[in-house]
């Protein structure tokens, strides 16, 4: 899936949906180790970007978003419409982040 043929919106500029796949999601649950745990606490003890949990919060929605894609690709889709991240907080500590939208297949508009 190249990454200009993925957006949040209802469309992609220049080309026309032809076919409706469905939703295509992907799922990753993370915790941060307690070696990370504490090095996010000494963070947090002089302010700022907390980096453990940033970096662990993008690996997470990279991860997410490349299952998402395969999906879309596994069910002979070339575009993803609608894209959203959302999180969720499984138990204390554990995280679910979800990447989803709506897998098309969309050809180029002719001039």
């Amino acid at each position: 899936m190249q990454p200009e043929m993925v957006t949040t919106g209802l469309d992609l500029p220049g080309y026309r949906v032809v076919r409706n796949i469905g939703v295509v999601r992907g799922i990753v649950v993370r915790s941060r180790s307690i070696v990370g745990n504490f090095a996010g606490v000494l963070q947090t003890l002089f302010g700022g970007n907390i980096t453990v949990y940033t970096n662990l919060c993008e690996r997470a929605r990279t991860e997410s978003y490349r299952m998402m894609c395969e999906h879309a690709d596994a069910n002979g889709a070339n575009a993803i419409v609608m894209m959203r991240y959302d999180a969720n907080e499984v138990m204390n500590g554990v995280t679910e982040v979800i990447c989803y939208g709506t897998a098309v297949v969309a050809e180029a508009e002719r001039p």
